[in-house]
């Protein structure tokens, strides 16, 4: 290893000071943040409220102090499919009931996955990562359909927001610690030659963890009286209804047509396969994981011919880049850091996953797209779940170069892929490594 020595160190201060760019930001820098200073007067200008398709939703919805942007932006989804086809003016779907049961699943799934690593070292790559992440907010798109597959849904009148349901970071905390114990506990048994008695132990604190969750998030409604007022304001009423009937008698969508397309340009990850990340999931029996990876053309086709279509698409992304909240604004050109303090910054999209410089990190809902005169995309409009005080109502837009670089994720139904991408869909999945960066949402 090579030190810094006082002649390199004299060299590079002897090229800051004769550097008058490098003052003049130094300057401003003192009373400016660097986004500030490096903001591309044009960007927005170049990315008007404005979309040749627009696909009109209800009023923006509000995770607050959360990580459930995935539950809330796939109920976004699921709500516009139930108002379109029962015309009811607005109304929201419950986000706290689809969590509670995707953090019991999430703590039966974490105890599984620690017991099939017993005869590992607790020091394993495995167990670092089971152990370093345990249980948190996070989630993907096939996670969801695990858990209203197997649970259905419920208005949100049917089980409101709590405190802790918006604020979850100290529930998370009591929570993998009673998981962290049994993780410890387990390997103790087994240490003993008691591994009989862990099932015991499990039961004790999956029923431990069922109180935990219905004292912060409430008690799941078992049924529950379904009202709401038309486009007609004519009052409907529909009595003792069950949530797996809810979704079945008023979603009336087969989830299982819903595929989860990535585009990640990796070498690792050749495009036309289909891919599992180790560990990752919620409901033991549930949905399986499987992520379809395509060019990012076509990757992109498919998200634009849904929304053609008037159907709404999730995606995940990473929504750290390049990112004015209060603009409501995601465009790769609105900040010039390179030039501000003449570095070089350019990384591809691989090169961006495979250093860890981006991950998945927040999901949201396409509902619109503006083509240009050649009839491509040149940016996107998103329903965020940050509430209608950011951005345009809720509403953000993001760019089309922004989309190619960010844009990891989205959920399409099956009849908008190629014949190419659907063979691929029947294809064996290879597994990734549990930290994988397209694991990385369900954080």
């Amino acid at each position: 290893m090579k030190e810094i020595s006082e002649k390199e160190l004299a060299g590079m201060a002897d090229a800051y000071r004769r550097n008058e760019k490098a003052r003049v930001v130094r300057n401003a820098l003192t009373k400016n943040d660097i986004s500030t200073i490096s903001r591309v007067f044009e960007a927005e200008a170049a990315n008007p409220n404005i979309f040749s398709i627009d696909n009109k939703t209800m009023t923006a919805t509000n995770q607050k102090q959360s990580g459930r942007c995935w539950i809330f932006s796939s109920m976004n989804v699921l709500r516009e499919i139930i108002a379109k086809r029962f015309k009811i003016k607005d109304f929201e779907l419950s986000q706290n009931y689809i969590a509670f049961y995707d953090k019991l699943e999430k703590a039966n799934w974490f105890m599984e996955c620690t017991l099939q690593e017993l005869d590992q070292p607790i020091t394993s790559e495995n167990m670092r990562f089971l152990l370093e992440w345990a249980v948190g907010d996070g989630g993907q798109w096939n996670m969801l359909q695990s858990i209203v597959m197997k649970y259905g849904i419920c208005p949100k009148s049917a089980m409101p927001e709590t405190y802790q349901s918006s604020h979850t970071r100290n529930m998370n905390g009591v929570l993998n610690l009673r998981l962290r114990k049994f993780a410890a506990d387990s390997r103790r048994l087994a240490a003993e030659g008691k591994k009989k008695e862990i099932a015991a132990l499990k039961k004790d604190a999956l029923s431990e963890i069922y109180g935990l969750l219905a004292s912060c998030f409430g008690m799941p409604p078992v049924e529950f009286t379904f009202e709401y007022r038309d486009k007609d304001d004519k009052h409907h009423a529909d009595y003792h209804v069950k949530p797996l009937d809810f979704y079945h008698q008023y979603l009336k969508t087969d989830l299982e047509d819903y595929v989860c397309v990535i585009n990640g340009p990796t070498e690792d990850k050749p495009f036309y396969k289909t891919y599992s990340v180790k560990y990752l999931g919620n409901v033991v029996g549930g949905h399986k994981i499987e992520l379809l990876n395509l060019p990012i053309k076509e990757f992109k086709k498919a998200a634009l011919d849904q929304l053609k279509a008037g159907e709404l698409v999730w995606f995940g992304c990473d929504c750290s880049k390049d990112a004015d909240r209060t603009l409501g604004l995601w465009d790769d050109a609105q900040y010039d850091y390179a030039n501000t303090f003449d570095m070089q910054l350019d990384l591809t999209k691989a090169e961006a996953l495979d250093t860890r410089e981006s991950a998945m990190n927040h999901a949201m809902v396409l509902t619109g797209v503006n083509l240009n005169e050649k009839g491509q995309p040149d940016r996107w409009k998103i329903e965020n779940s940050w509430g209608e005080e950011t951005a345009n109502k809720g509403f953000f837009i993001a760019s089309d170069t922004w989309f190619d670089k960010y844009m990891y994720v989205v959920a399409v139904n099956k009849k908008y892929l190629s014949k190419k991408a659907l063979k691929a869909l029947s294809g064996k999945s290879s597994e990734l490594a549990p930290w994988d960066p397209f694991g990385t949402l369900a954080d």
